[in-house]
């Protein structure tokens, strides 16, 4: 840990302590009642510690200092402080100063219960203005409603046992794990559609296998799930093509948006699909676990039913709990921290060109050096990028007394984190987010690396 990080989580530390002594100090004998010795001593260790910040900004550099413990076992987190991150799933999550500061006010289990009024369901909480940001958040993603869910995995659920429980699922053969597991539990059979030699999948591929099936089973499927973009390669799919593939067999279409609402335009009626399942720890500048399940016109009564069971001593019913989703679902602080990126979120959806040139460039300086390649389409849609680099750092691996690992560890003496620790064959990475000068920077430092090790540079 840098000095200057740990003097700002130091000071930030201290004030959730002032914080907590007014919670912990509210009346005595009628009246409010301050601790003010505790306060003072808090604040002065406080303006002690800003006292060092200056010092460091003054001085110009930081120093490399011991780390800090919140309770023990549990370290204070400094990537995205220190390092520039490339971590492939990490970077579309990180969080905007919005989000933190709303996670610092409602960190409690059940603060946005405050004010939860008939019909008692989170999307008609109107303060905080949960209600307004479900409404905003269908028409951003073009679909007639959405809800909070806790991850993507628990769209999926949704979807799935609502038009696919105990029948026929069909994913790309890029699917993600979460997609076969949703269909497991809910009964479903899955088949995979098989995608091209540019692993990119086609309409022509769902056609075929849609018929397979009918050939083989005798049925057709019940729900066909496609990734927008999927996360082995990054690539994007023709999303608009394969819904009016299956649509022509009145199969409903559930598109995968894991890696792009919230980063990229993504609107459900322009793709012509009946779901969009979204990630927003993932996408969305928001804490986990946190998603999106958007519903189009024709499914909202069948997924969002309100429940149906009565207690055979009790007699009670919930008729305005939503059985899919449990409910309510994001009952605090994530909830409202995807509220709080949302404005930020609509923004930077509107540079997504920017971040793919970004990508494009850094893939270009990247494939300078002897051996590398790029096994995502080219040129590059999108910012998550799958590399194979056996015929260059892996050869240099092979001989390194740290395997593997030496490529991780050059790249994080040079302030750069992310990769998987010891990957040097086929890995991934993620340029989203970054600024032009920090692209550059990582341009320049695998050049840099390859130098170092004699790899040739073209």
């Amino acid at each position: 840990m840098k000095d200057l990080t740990k003097e700002i989580f130091t000071m930030l530390f201290l004030l959730t302590d002032a914080r907590y002594l007014l919670r912990t100090h509210k009346f005595h004998e009628g009246g409010r009642y301050l601790p003010r010795g505790e306060l003072m001593r808090i604040l002065v260790e406080i303006k002690e510690s800003l006292k060092r910040v200056e010092d460091i900004i003054e001085r110009g550099d930081y120093l490399d200092v011991g780390g800090m413990d919140i309770v023990e076992g549990l370290e204070v987190r400094t990537i995205e402080e220190e390092y520039i991150n490339i971590n492939p799933i990490q970077v579309g999550g990180r969080l905007t100063p919005e989000a933190m500061k709303a996670i610092i006010a409602y960190a409690d289990g059940y603060s946005v219960c405050d004010w939860c009024l008939k019909p008692f369901r989170l999307d008609r909480i109107r303060r905080p203005q949960l209600e307004r940001f479900h409404k905003e958040l269908a028409e951003f993603i073009g679909m007639r409603e959405a809800r909070l869910v806790p991850g993507a995995r628990r769209g999926f659920q949704a979807v799935i046992n609502s038009v696919a429980r105990d029948g026929i699922v069909l994913v790309s053969s890029l699917a993600h794990y979460t997609e076969y597991l949703a269909a497991e539990e809910a009964g479903a059979k899955v088949y995979e559609i098989p995608v091209g030699e540019d692993n990119v999948l086609r309409p022509e591929n769902l056609e075929e296998k849609i018929t397979e099936i009918k050939r083989k089973i005798g049925e057709e499927p019940d729900l066909v799930i496609v990734d927008h973009v999927d996360y082995q390669y990054g690539n994007l799919h023709p999303i608009r093509d394969l819904s009016r593939v299956a649509h022509e067999h009145d199969i409903p279409v559930l598109c995968n948006c894991a890696y792009t609402l919230g980063i990229m335009p993504v609107d459900g009626r322009r793709l012509e699909v009946d779901f969009i399942v979204g990630s927003g720890h993932k996408s969305f500048s928001s804490p986990a676990p946190s998603g999106i399940l958007g519903i189009g016109d024709d499914y909202v009564e069948k997924v969002l039913s309100g429940s149906r069971i009565r207690g055979d001593v009790s007699g009670r019913t919930y008729p305005n709990k939503e059985t899919s989703i449990l409910g309510c679902t994001l009952m605090g602080c994530t909830a409202v921290a995807m509220m709080a990126s949302f404005p930020r979120v609509k923004e930077r959806v509107r540079r997504w060109g920017e971040e793919v040139e970004k990508a494009n460039h850094f893939c270009q300086q990247f494939l300078r050096i002897a051996g590398n390649r790029v096994l995502s389409e080219m040129p590059r849609r999108h910012t998550l990028i799958c590399v194979d680099t056996r015929e260059s750092f892996d050869k240099i691996a092979r001989g390194h007394k740290r395997r593997g690992y030496f490529l991780y560890e050059e790249l994080r003496n040079r302030g750069i984190t992310g990769i998987f620790p010891g990957a040097t064959r086929i890995w991934k990475l993620n340029t989203y987010g970054l600024s032009w000068d920090e692209v550059r920077y990582l341009s320049e430092t695998f050049i840099e690396i390859a130098k170092k090790y004699g790899i040739e540079i073209q």
